[in-house]
Parts: C-alpha cells; sequence; structure tokens
C-alpha cells in the first residue's frame, strides 16, 4: 500500500486507556511516606490530587475506561495521523519503513493534552477550582492550560525559568489560555528562595519547579497539582497514542520492529510504546523500544536505580526510580522537557528487567537528524522529538548496512513552530555538546541518603 497518511474514523478512537502494570513481568517496587518509609497510602496523596486519579495510580487493572467528556475533547484533535516517513527513508537510502505518529495536531502542539484534559477533567468534577504545575520547555504548561480553561479551572505554571527565558511564546499561549506564569525559581515560595539564597542566577530545574508548584497546592484547600509525566496515570492517559497506533497499523498490514520515543520523565515514551509493549509481555512478540534521553542528563544509562524524591525539596514520597539525584541541575539545552533528574517508576522497572532499552545523545546530532527531517518531512519538530529523529536515523542506517527491512516507528511528540530560537541558536553554531565530568554526573547522587534498593 502506497498511502502516506493512516487515519482512523472518530469511531475508532480508543474507550479505555491501557494499563501495562497488568502485564508487567515483575511488579514495581511501591513509592514511599518519606517520613515514615512505608508504602505510600491513598491518603497521604488526597492534599494535592483528586481521588480518581489516586485510584488510578495504584490500579492493576489491564484497562480504565475514557470519560466520554475527556473523549469529547480529544476529539478536537484525536485519532491523530500516522504517517509514513517516505521521503525520509529515500533521503537515508535504507530499507527500513520508517512511521509517525504525529502529536503536533493537538492544540498545544504536543502529546501533553492526551493527559491534561484528563486531569483537569476529574479535579472538576471533584470541584477544584484551582491547579498548580510545572513546565519544562512549555508543552506541558500549555496543554494544562488549554485543558484547565475547557473545564473553568484557574492555573499557576512555574515554569524552569531558562525555558522561561529561551522560550516566551510559550508564556504567550500559557497566558492566552488564562494561565499566570512564574520562572521558576521564584521569591513566592520558601523551596524557590532556598534556591535563589544558595544560587541567585539558578537557570533552574524540573525539580525545582515541581517544588514549588505541590509547595502553593499544599498550602490552600482549594488547590490541587498537576503533573505532566513520571507518575503511573499520566503514562497510562498518554497510551492513546499507541492504542490508535495499534489499529492504523493494522490498516496497513505491518506492526513495528522498534518503536522510539524522547525520553523525559516517561509520559512520551510510554504513551507510544506500552500498547505494543502488552504483544512482547503477553504474546512474545519481538519488539524493541527505546526511550532517547539527551547526554547532558542520562538518568537511564548513567543513574542509579534507587530511592528518590520527583522534587528538589523533597516534597514528593520516594519513588523507585533510575535517578542522577534529585539536587541534579541539568545543562541549559534546549529540549527542556527532558531535562528532568529522575524517570518514571514503571519505566525503570521494565529497563531494569531489560524489556526496553535506553541511549543517549547529544543535542548537536539531535539538531543535525531535525533539520535533516524538516528537509524532507516538511515538520520542524520540536527540540526533544528530535532526539527520537536522531535515534531513528540511527536504526534506519543500521537496517541499510544489515540489509534488513525492519519497521520502525516513532512518536513525533510536538512540532517546533515555538523553539525556532533553538534553531537560530543551532544554525549560528551557538550550541553545544556537553561532555559531564563524573563530579558534575555523580555529585547530587553522592550526597543522597535516600534508601537504596538491592540490585
Amino acid at each position: 500500500m502506497s498511502t502516506k497518511k493512516i487515519f482512523l474514523e472518530e469511531s475508532e478512537m480508543p474507550q479505555s486507556w491501557y494499563n501495562i502494570q497488568a502485564d508487567m513481568p515483575n511488579p514495581m517496587l511501591p513509592p514511599l511516606n518519606p517520613q515514615t518509609l512505608e508504602p505510600i497510602k491513598p491518603e497521604d496523596l488526597s492534599a494535592i490530587f483528586p481521588m480518581e486519579l489516586i485510584k488510578q495510580e495504584v490500579t492493576q487493572e489491564r484497562w480504565v475506561e475514557i470519560p466520554e467528556e475527556v473523549r469529547e475533547v480529544y476529539r478536537i484533535w484525536r485519532p491523530s495521523p500516522l504517517i509514513r516517513a517516505r521521503n525520509l527513508e529515500k533521503m537515508l537510502d535504507t530499507p527500513a519503513k520508517i512511521y509517525y505518529k504525529y502529536e503536533g495536531v493537538s492544540p498545544a502542539g504536543s502529546h501533553k493534552p492526551n493527559t491534561a484534559v484528563a486531569q483537569a477533567y476529574y479535579n472538576k468534577a471533584e470541584g477544584v477550582k484551582k491547579l498548580t504545575t510545572e513546565t519544562g520547555a512549555g508543552q506541558w504548561g500549555s496543554a494544562l492550560s488549554f485543558a484547565a480553561q475547557i473545564f473553568g479551572i484557574e492555573l499557576e505554571v512555574y515554569m524552569v525559568k531558562v525555558s522561561y527565558l529561551q522560550k516566551p511564546y510559550r508564556k504567550s499561549m500559557m497566558n492566552t489560555w488564562g494561565a499566570q506564569v512564574f520562572a521558576s525559581p521564584t521569591d513566592r515560595t520558601e523551596s524557590g528562595r532556598n534556591v535563589l539564597a544558595e544560587a541567585p542566577d539558578s537557570p533552574g530545574s524540573l525539580g525545582i519547579a515541581i517544588s514549588e508548584a505541590i509547595e502553593v497546592a499544599a498550602t490552600r484547600d482549594d488547590t490541587n497539582y498537576s503533573l505532566g509525566s513520571v507518575l503511573n496515570h499520566v503514562l497510562m492517559h498518554q497510551t492513546v497514542i499507541g492504542l490508535e497506533a495499534v489499529k492504523q497499523f493494522e490498516k496497513v498490514g505491518d506492526f513495528p520492529d522498534v518503536v522510539i520515543a524522547p525520553f523525559g520523565g516517561g509520559s512520551n515514551f510510554a504513551g507510544v510504546s506500552f500498547p505494543f509493549l502488552q504483544y512482547k509481555l503477553r504474546e512474545g512478540k519481538k519488539l524493541r523500544a527505546i526511550a532517547v534521553e539527551p547526554a547532558s542528563c542520562p538518568k537511564l544509562t548513567k543513574g542509579e536505580f534507587r530511592y528518590d524524591y520527583g522534587d528538589t525539596a523533597g516534597f514528593t514520597p520516594l519513588i523507585p526510580m533510575y535517578t542522577l539525584g534529585h539536587n541534579f541541575i541539568p545543562a541549559p539545552i534546549h529540549a527542556g522537557g527532558l531535562r528532568y533528574h529522575g524517570a518514571g517508576a514503571i519505566i525503570s522497572q521494565l529497563l531494569k528487567d531489560k524489556v526496553i532499552e535506553a541511549v543517549a545523545l547529544h543535542q548537536l546530532e539531535c539538531f543535525e537528524a531535525g533539520v535533516k527531517f524538516a528537509k524532507v518531512e516538511g515538520i520542524i519538530p520540536a527540540p526533544e522529538t528530535t532526539h527520537a529523529i536522531a535515534q531513528v536515523i540511527r536504526e534506519a542506517e543500521r537496517a541499510k548496512e544489515e540489509g534488513t527491512a525492519k519497521t520502525i516507528l516513532f512518536n513525533f511528540s510536538g512540532h517546533g513552530l515555538l523553539d525556532l530560537q533553538a534553531y537560530d541558536d543551532y544554525f549560528a553554531g551557538k550550541l553545544k555538546d556537553h561532555n559531564l565530568t563524573d563530579d558534575e554526573l555523580y555529585s547530587a547522587l553522592r550526597k543522597l541518603d535516600t534508601p537504596k534498593i538491592e540490585q
């Protein structure tokens, strides 16, 4: 079949999210209460999350129904197209078939609204008036601003300072949808003030921004906190991506040999790969799933599997994760959505069990790949998305060397039309690769006093 775009009808959109916990070979270790070091209880999370999301966080059910109110909002842009990258294949002269699931069609321009809409809906259903959140490059903040506006919820966004300065139009998007946006670290919170006292010029990090957002939510009765990645329910909401892709591959009689996605905290990678991994876990189907992280923040490839906080100040539960330490401050690369010290617990367990793979790439290779893609396929990718494209090119070139006609799928997680400063910097030669010394890489880990996990 020569079709370049594979579409689904609205009626074919998934009616349930897929929960990979039901099929994992080994269950993930439980998050711990940081005070008692005992497994976290649902009531411990009720101060900042609605109960329905807490239930989704711990459920072992394979399928969780998507509320019709959420599906109705999804219909604005879903189902998203699956596209055969024939021009990229031709440029690379590869026998591999390359497909991408294009999530840039959402109002916010990325995959993030898939969980933002669900989280806003569940908070609204429980009477929450206001939400707080963090955002790295602004995709998550934009998505939650859009969703909060739809459901009539106020929103405060703590945006990592370096991205706040690099990507001013992300702030404009959030403001347009009614959100307040602050460059983190701020002087609005104790955790922010503590960081500024030690490092007045701090570029910020997702860990710091999470601390600020949680602190605000925990001190207000009418306010909850919303997270854009890492947590189990967030990863599950994103599986609408891969579930659609499974149906689209059925339409063309194909199935991927390799699934690739950028990796920050895990929602992007989980969204596209988990629905395919169920066939590997339940039926033994051969499939490689590759998470691509930045070499400047290589928690999966060089981090330690242990309990750590999801934020810098230590407000979150202790999560069993691959981490570089919650005080690790990543280099200020343009792929702000990937500048996170840790990984989701589910992803970490799957990596530990060798169900999935991880690679770390430098940003110059990624931007080079993004430019190649834009020239032949026409869509300018976000800096985060270029990480997936760079690995796709590696896999396609390997297929050419081996003479194997493999099928490659990657998640085109967002367009780069609000990231053009990054491309200007690339073309001007201002970007550089960050080669971390051992001291830079492990200094935060050496200071951790959180529980270790027996390997």
